[in-house]
């Protein structure tokens, strides 16, 4: 029969979040995972809203109000949600707590992953976000040296060159 060791191995216990603040010091934030109700609470959120997405039209009335989304991030963020709500502007606040929710409901890779990128994990990137790292990835930043062809406008290819003694007035 299966024995079971300590659990703890493999979870992941808190997210240390490096960000500058409104002063422009940088600080870490340690999140804690949060209590299993709050996780709970957390879940159903998540899951209702990815429900209604799922429906491909937007909601009739916001998800949540005002109110239950400040619970929502207050849930997410811990002990870090006074002291980052003060030291943090309103962009930052918001993708440090949406980095937690992604850690709580997936898991700490998605949540990597949203961290640096900024955009929802599987969700494609917007046309302005896929045409910079279309130029990014060419091998030099500068314009290319090979010549464009030259213009064929109004000719044929298959005209033959008029030489000296062609039509027209003679050269002197």
């Amino acid at each position: 029969m299966a024995e079971f060791g300590a659990l703890g191995a493999f979870l992941d216990e808190y997210l240390d979040l490096p960000i500058k603040g409104k002063d422009g010091e940088m600080r870490t934030y340690r999140i804690e995972e949060p209590s299993a109700d709050d996780g709970l609470r957390i879940e159903r959120i998540t899951s209702l809203a990815a429900r209604l997405a799922a429906g491909g039209k937007a909601p009739e009335q916001p998800v949540l109000d005002d109110e239950e989304e400040r619970d929502l991030y207050r849930m997410c963020l811990g002990d870090q949600y006074e002291p980052m709500r003060k030291e943090l502007g309103w962009g930052a606040f918001k993708h440090c707590a949406l980095t937690a929710m992604f850690w709580v409901t997936t898991d700490r890779d998605t949540a990597a992953q949203y961290w640096a990128t900024g955009q929802q994990p599987g969700k494609a990137q917007n046309r302005a976000a896929r045409r910079q790292a279309s130029r990014g990835s060419s091998a030099s930043g500068t314009a290319s040296t090979t010549p464009s062809p030259a213009s064929t406008s109004g000719t044929r290819a298959e005209s033959p060159r008029r030489g000296k003694g062609g039509k027209g007035k003679a050269r002197s």
